[in-house]
C-alpha cells in the first residue's frame, strides 16, 4: 500500500476507446479495492461524511472493504444511497467527500468513489443484488414522484424504505432521467442504471413512463390521488448564446445531441433518430456535459473535435479526470476563445465558427476571473457541427400548469432546505430547484425531501 498515492484506476487505452462506447474505467480488482480502502485513517470526526450529500458512513464501509467484507461494505453504502454503482462512477468525489479526506493533506485522498463502485459491482456480480421482492402495506401512504432522474430515484428509494407506496412518473419512454439520456455509455453503462432501477422496483416502487406531468396529468390531479408529490423533473431546457447562425443545420444543444446518442443509440447503423456524423466539431462550454458531447462526437467518427471555452484551463469546471481522458483521446482545447457567430454554407449547414480571442480580467461574482475580449482578434474554425453545452434550466411546463407553485425568475422551483415548496403537500429537489448540478447533489436533495415527506405524513396520522 502506498500511503501517499491512490491505487491507480485501470482504464482502456486511449487509442482503443476513441472509436468505442465501451466503459473507459475498468474498475478495481478485489486486491486493489482492499488496498485502497486500507489507506483510510478512520478519523474520529469523519470529515469525509460531512462532504457527502447523502451522508454515507464512509469510514465504516472502507473498514469492511479493507477486511475484504465487500458484502458488508455494500450494505453500509446502501443504507444511505439508492444508486451506489452510479455514484461510484460519476459523482465528483474530489470536490465532496475526498476533498475533506485527511489523507489528502500529505498526498492523495482515499479513492472513496472507486471503492464504492467496486463494492456495488462486486455485489451485483455475486447475484446478491437480487434482493427479495417487497411491497408496501395496504394502508401505506401514497406518494407520487415526478421524474426518474437522480433526485426522483433517491427520493423514491428513501420513501419506500420508510414504508410508503411510491409511483414515479417519467416523461420519457425509459426511466433514469439524465443518467440515461445525458451521461454517455463509456462513463456510465446503461445496464448499471437499469440494475439500480430494478432494485428500486423490488422495493415496491412503481414506474409509469411516457407520462408528462403538466400534460398527461397535472400536479393538482396527482394531489387528489396521492398524499404528497415530489417534483424532481430536472433541468432539461437547453440554453443558447443567441449569436447569429445558431439556427443553422448542424447546430445542436448538448441535450439534444446526447439524448440522440445515449438514449436513442444514434451511433448505431439505421438509427431511427440519427445525428449527422460530423468531421469537424466544436463544442462550446467547459463542463462535464461539454466533455461528454466532445467525446461522443469523436466516437461517431469526427476527425477533429475542439472544446471552445472562454476562460483558461484553471477555470474549466469539468472534472479533472474527464478533462484528462478527453486530452488523451485527442480532443483539442481552444481556451480563452468565445464564439460570436456561426457562418453557414449556401445549403444552410454550419461551416465556420467565428470566435473572439479573450484574456482574463478581474474576478466576477463567481470568484473566477472575468473573460474580456481582445479588440480585433478573432479565430475562425472550420466546422460542420457545433454543440452548445453552456447549461440548462428547468422546463417551464410544471410551473406553467401548477397554480400557486412559486418559482425563481430563471425557472427554478422555490423550495426550502427541507424540500418543501409553496404548495402544501408538494416538495421539490435536484436540478428542478437548483438548475443543472451534480448527480449526488440531486440525490441528496431527493433524500432530504423524502425525509420531510415522511415527517409530515406522520404528523397527519
Amino acid at each position: 500500500m502506498n500511503p501517499i498515492q491512490k491505487t491507480p484506476m485501470p482504464v482502456r487505452p486511449a487509442g482503443e476507446r476513441r472509436s468505442s462506447f465501451d466503459e473507459v474505467a475498468l474498475g478495481y480488482t478485489p486486491d486493489q479495492a482492499a488496498e485502497e480502502a486500507a489507506r483510510c485513517l478512520h478519523c474520529k470526526s469523519k470529515p469525509c461524511v460531512q462532504g457527502c450529500p447523502v451522508q454515507i458512513d464512509i469510514p465504516a464501509f472502507l473498514k469492511l472493504a479493507a477486511e475484504r467484507d465487500f458484502a458488508g461494505a455494500f450494505e453500509v453504502i446502501s443504507r444511505a444511497s439508492s444508486l451506489p454503482a452510479v455514484c461510484g462512477r460519476v459523482c465528483p468525489q474530489e470536490t465532496q467527500c475526498e476533498a475533506n479526506c485527511i489523507r489528502g493533506i500529505k498526498g492523495e485522498p482515499v479513492g472513496i468513489g472507486r471503492v464504492e463502485r467496486f463494492a456495488a459491482d462486486w455485489q451485483a456480480a455475486q447475484g446478491a443484488a437480487a434482493a427479495p421482492q417487497t411491497s408496501p402495506g395496504k394502508d401505506a401512504p401514497r406518494v407520487a414522484v415526478v421524474g426518474s432522474g437522480p433526485a426522483g430515484l433517491s427520493c423514491a428509494g428513501e420513501l419506500a424504505r420508510g414504508g410508503c407506496s411510491v409511483t414515479i412518473y417519467e416523461a420519457l419512454h425509459t426511466p433514469g432521467g439524465v443518467l440515461v439520456y445525458g451521461i454517455p455509455e463509456f462513463r456510465l453503462p446503461k445496464e448499471i442504471v437499469r440494475r439500480e432501477i430494478e432494485a428500486l422496483k423490488k422495493q415496491g416502487v412503481e414506474i409509469v413512463t411516457n407520462a408528462v406531468i403538466g400534460r398527461s396529468l397535472t400536479v393538482e390531479e396527482l394531489l387528489e390521488e396521492y398524499q404528497a408529490v415530489f417534483l424532481g423533473s430536472g433541468a432539461g431546457l437547453p440554453r443558447f448564446m443567441n449569436i447569429p447562425g445558431e439556427t443553422l443545420k448542424g447546430v445542436y444543444s448538448a441535450n439534444e445531441f446526447l439524448t440522440r446518442v445515449n438514449l436513442m443509440k444514434a451511433y448505431r447503423e439505421n438509427s431511427a433518430t440519427p445525428v449527422r456524423r460530423p468531421k469537424r466539431v466544436a463544442v462550446v462550454g467547459g463542463g462535464n456535459v461539454a466533455m461528454d458531447a466532445a467525446r461522443c462526437a469523436l466516437r461517431l467518427g469526427a476527425e477533429e473535435v475542439s472544446i471552445v471555452y472562454r476562460r483558461s484551463m484553471e477555470e474549466l469546471p469539468a472534472r479533472r479526470e474527464e478533462v484528462e481522458h478527453a486530452q488523451e483521446e485527442g480532443i483539442r482545447f481552444r481556451l480563452l476563445t468565445n464564439p460570436v457567430e456561426i457562418i453557414g454554407e449556401e445549403n444552410g449547414w454550419a461551416a465556420v465558427l467565428r470566435c473572439a480571442q479573450m484574456e482574463l480580467g478581474e474576478p466576477d461574482a463567481s470568484g473566477r476571473r472575468r473573460p474580456v475580449e481582445k479588440p480585433g482578434e478573432f479565430l475562425e474554425l472550420p466546422v460542420d457541427c457545433v454543440i452548445m453545452a453552456i447549461g440548462t434550466s428547468p422546463n417551464p411546463l410544471l410551473a406553467g400548469t401548477t397554480q400557486g407553485l412559486e418559482t425563481q425568475k430563471w425557472g427554478g422551483i422555490v423550495a426550502d432546505e427541507a424540500g418543501r415548496t409553496s404548495l402544501p403537500g408538494v416538495y421539490a429537489g435536484g436540478d428542478a430547484v437548483t438548475g443543472a448540478a451534480t448527480v449526488i447533489l440531486a440525490m441528496g436533495a431527493g433524500k432530504t425531501a423524502a425525509r420531510s415527506i415522511l415527517e409530515d405524513l406522520k404528523k397527519k396520522v
